[in-house]
């Protein structure tokens, strides 16, 4: 199999006029990602839409398979590295000598001087709460024990500027919807915006960037579209990034896990208003809230209803 790194350059829009602070963020005109199909509204009126592809994509590590994730196709090699990471099979030190993607068989094979062997680990897999059959493996948990997240702080003036920006970048969900969104930034400036039919993927395709790029997580805020779950606590966690921001809602796990860990954990971030659950010591109340714009109608998610 043969990487095909023209495929991914597609994707890479570095110092855009709509924003100069990314370094990758969607692209809703890639044809691969949407089709147009037809059919009726609640009138009966005839209409044509856009609707997110869903695929199915194999990831191996060496010569073993691990998982097969529905995904919709974009930076399979970023997604892979990152699977393997946020499972703890592929580690921080390992030694990648390749990752190969075949688009024609929908596999991407990563390849690490450390021999590997995880069929005990396979057998203790678990379905998580997030969309698209996201897992986790049985250890995972356990290795919050002995996580030390670094000190950081976090300016309500960068949320509010990092959020505003996040919610008008041209997007997949803004073009299809059906679709989530991961965001790596760093104060008030989103760097790398993720998208797919499963928040874990996002988080993953984020992963597998920051080890591509050997990416520092201590002075990093990581944000999603989705529920801040244990699953996205423990990924984000295990990533060694310490503030952790969603525009939805938490479950009781989720915030467990992040008082533990002492991760920051910020949810129902629109507009002015948002709730810290876990971390708020490294909050700084800097922004005027009589200077802060509520979200625009436009721009509102359906996690502005109800969460997602």
């Amino acid at each position: 199999m043969t990487s095909d790194n023209s495929v991914e350059m597609i994707y890479i829009h570095s110092m855009t006029a709509f924003d100069d602070s990314y370094i990758i963020r969607p692209n809703p005109q890639d044809p691969r990602l949407t089709e147009r199909v037809s059919g009726i509204d609640q009138t009966g009126q005839k209409i044509d839409t856009s609707v997110t592809v869903e695929r199915a994509m194999t990831i191996f590590l060496n010569g073993q398979e691990i998982v097969t994730a529905m995904t919709i196709g974009d930076y399979p090699e970023y997604l892979a590295t990152g699977y393997l990471l946020n499972q703890h099979m592929l580690l921080p030190n390992d030694v990648v000598t390749g990752v190969d993607y075949d688009e024609e068989l929908a596999v991407v094979v990563v390849r690490t001087k450390r021999k590997t062997n995880y069929e005990k680990k396979l057998k203790k897999k678990v379905q998580t709460s997030g969309c698209a059959q996201g897992t986790v493996f049985g250890d995972l948990m356990e290795a919050l024990e002995n996580v030390s997240l670094p000190k950081a702080t976090l300016r309500t003036s960068w949320l509010y500027a990092l959020t505003h920006k996040i919610n008008t970048t041209p997007s997949l969900y803004l073009e299809a919807g059906a679709i989530h969104g991961c965001v790596l930034a760093q104060e008030d400036r989103p760097l790398v915006y993720m998208e797919d039919v499963g928040r874990h993927n996002a988080v993953d395709k984020i992963a597998g960037w920051m080890f591509k790029e050997r990416v520092k997580p201590e002075d990093k805020i990581f944000y999603t579209t989705g529920r801040l779950t244990s699953e996205m606590v423990i990924k984000c966690v295990r990533m060694g990034i310490p503030i952790l921001i969603s525009r939805s809602g938490f479950t009781a796990w989720g915030v467990e896990l992040a008082r533990k860990a002492n991760l920051t954990l910020i949810g129902r971030a629109r507009g002015k208003r948002f709730v810290a659950l876990a971390g708020e010591d490294r909050i700084v109340f800097d922004q005027d809230l009589a200077a802060v714009e509520e979200e625009s109608s436009k721009h509102r998610r359906k996690a502005a209803m109800h969460d997602d």
